[in-house]
């Protein structure tokens, strides 16, 4: 079983990151979970989903809305509970997700600053040499945004923009939010169907 850590941030995209939470409980990944305060307030911004600083809550709250399977392979944090076993590299995932990525938890981890349990988390797979991935939300970026990206890049880790690809037709929101999901899962060496090789047909 693939241990994922899901980190979400306050920056829009939230649909993505619970599209991608369902995904991957799907495939049956155990995944741990850890939302920002402003992540929450975020959820309930662009899902009308109310969340909490509760983790027992939110995992309940998050299995009955998203309809999940496999819950129990769910496990959620508080961002300050530095008990997480995510927290040290005895008990590191195998890949981390932050989707989406705020600019100020992307230069948090850029610079090593682990003064939560996301960042920190962060940056215990990138001492284990382990797969990160950010999904980084702003637009435009600045030159700070530009050389915290590339710091991170050239350290492996893998920048993902939720970029849409208009080219497969996308018909509604959810067409586009699929696509952006599948290619986080391919990142992830996650065989899925939501993205269709190129030069396959429909």
């Amino acid at each position: 079983m693939k241990k994922i850590t899901l980190g979400i941030t306050g920056a829009t995209g939230i649909p993505i990151a619970f599209t991608l939470l369902e995904q991957l409980l799907k495939l049956n990944c155990q995944v741990h979970l850890v939302i920002t305060s402003a992540g929450i307030i975020t959820a309930k911004q662009e899902t009308g989903i109310s969340l909490s600083a509760n983790p027992n809550a939110t995992r309940d709250k998050l299995t009955k809305q998203l309809n999940l399977t496999n819950s129990e392979n769910l496990h959620v944090y508080t961002n300050n509970d530095w008990y997480a076993p995510i927290a040290s590299g005895t008990s590191v995932s195998d890949d981390m997700v932050i989707c989406p990525c705020s600019m100020a938890s992307l230069g948090k981890i850029a610079n090593g600053i682990g003064d939560d349990l996301l960042c920190r988390a962060a940056d215990v797979i990138l001492k284990e040499r382990k797969n990160l991935i950010l999904v980084p939300r702003e637009t435009p970026l600045s030159a700070i945004h530009l050389a915290n990206m590339q710091k991170l890049a050239a350290l492996q880790v893998c920048i993902l923009p939720p970029m849409p690809a208009f080219y497969t037709h996308p018909k509604t929101v959810q067409d586009i939010i699929d696509f952006i999901v599948g290619r986080i899962l391919d990142q992830l060496g996650l065989a899925n169907s939501l993205v269709k090789p190129w030069g396959v047909a429909k």
